[in-house]
């Protein structure tokens, strides 16, 4: 699928209402969720023990930080969407994050985005994506959220 590219507010808001696409899987590996844990302290057993989860854990395999798949957001939608003429992009919330399932590990996760509104703020696009990452042979989606950037074009 090619990328959609957006040049200004007024194409941008073509979108409103409509899904904008889906991106590539990629698959979530061990040596990844490792890294995350080191960089966030978090080394929970569920996420960085193969041998312990193995036996312990409910999903009989390590699994993902809820926060690791989410942190996969940008380079997904770097996937689905080129955006030009902008000269800053701001994160500036994220709305109604609801994690469904786990992401165990080995497992491909891709992301899907609607546009849900835009609003012009004096020249600043104010975006509000429905994204969900979708986890490949599974009907529950890791997680649903909308997202919120601030684009503010040239």
């Amino acid at each position: 699928m090619a990328k959609v590219v957006i040049n200004n507010f007024k194409e941008f808001e073509t979108f409103v209402g409509k899904e904008m696409g889906v991106s590539n899987y990629v698959k979530v590996t061990q040596p990844q969720i490792n890294q995350f844990a080191d960089a966030t302290f978090d080394h929970q057993w569920i996420h960085t023990d193969p041998k312990r989860a193995s036996v312990e854990s409910p999903f009989k395999a390590t699994i993902a930080h809820g926060y690791l798949a989410l942190a996969l957001v940008p380079h997904l939608w770097d996937q689905i969407a080129q955006i030009n003429n902008y000269k800053l992009l701001v994160n500036y919330g994220i709305e109604k994050l609801k994690f469904n399932q786990p992401v165990l590990v080995d497992s491909e996760v891709r992301l899907r985005v609607s546009l849900q509104a835009i609003t012009n703020l004096r020249g600043i696009a104010k975006t509000e994506m429905n994204i969900e990452m979708e986890i490949k042979d599974q009907k529950k989606p890791a997680f649903t959220a909308t997202l919120i950037f601030l684009y503010h074009f040239n």
